[in-house]
């Protein structure tokens, strides 16, 4: 369903996002000089040197196999402030990850305490699933980037205001082993730079979808609050038309 008006009701704003505090920074597991904080890694890139990526288990797993990709020794909020070769070892590290450990493996990113993340710090998570999620297929709508043999699209049917789905051109299997993957996340940062110059600090969800043929990466900004009507019937009320949506990103960068 789509309704502007629904935008304006009382207590549809967000508050302002703080800067981190002390004791933020001193409390963080993900940063560097704190990796005792944190189980023993599975996983660090570069192998040698001041580690750039670290991929540790979940202390409070959903599921009996989850781990936490930390996207950067700095003390950054959002997969927007990581820089190149930090999103290039993000790919790298959700390959890796995948690849040793085969099974229905889920990449997903929560930024924000409304998007479900319970640490600042940017980080992903990969999930092994006990069976893969139902497929569906590739949804259709309005394409505001196109590049690298990759596209961004603000679907027709979107859930919540700039949902986006950033895909190949050409439909692909497994995204986990596509050469894409690294130029997809690098894609994924730039959209939600761009939706940061638009709405600022905007809590998210982000997760990596596949089906047998074709495989895709889901933004999901939180600029409004889930109720009873979205939860209990599956009828989510966006309150941004997809259009008008990807007309605003297409602005950027």
């Amino acid at each position: 369903m789509i309704a502007p008006g629904r935008a304006k009701r009382p207590g549809a704003a967000r508050p302002a996002l703080e800067p981190p505090t002390q004791e933020e920074l001193d409390s963080c597991p993900f940063c560097a000089g704190h990796e005792d904080m944190t189980p023993p890694q599975t996983l660090v890139l570069p192998a040698e040197g001041d580690w750039r990526i670290r991929v540790v288990p979940n202390l409070y797993p959903a599921l009996d196999r989850q781990e936490v990709v930390v996207h950067s020794r700095r003390h950054v909020r959002s997969i927007a402030e990581l820089e190149p070769v930090e999103l290039e070892l993000v790919a790298e590290a959700w390959r890796r990850r995948a690849a040793g450990e085969p099974g229905n493996v889920f990449p997903l990113v929560n930024e924000g305490r409304e998007a479900g993340a319970s640490r600042p710090h940017s980080h992903s998570q990969l999930v092994w699933l006990p069976e893969a999620p139902p497929e569906r297929a590739r949804p259709r709508g309005e394409a505001f980037i196109e590049r690298d043999g990759l596209t961004a699209t603000c679907p027709w049917a979107s859930r919540l205001p700039y949902e986006t789905v950033i895909a190949p051109i050409e439909a692909e299997a497994d995204g986990l082993a596509s050469e894409l993957l690294p130029a997809a996340i690098a894609l994924l940062a730039e959209v939600v730079r761009r939706l940061r110059e638009l709405e600022g600090h905007v809590p998210l969800n982000a997760w990596l979808e596949q089906t047998a043929d074709d495989w895709r990466l889901v933004l999901l900004p939180r600029l409004t609050f889930l109720a009873g009507l979205e939860l209990g019937t599956g009828i989510f009320v966006n309150t941004l038309p997809p259009e008008e949506a990807a007309a605003r990103l297409s602005q950027g960068g």
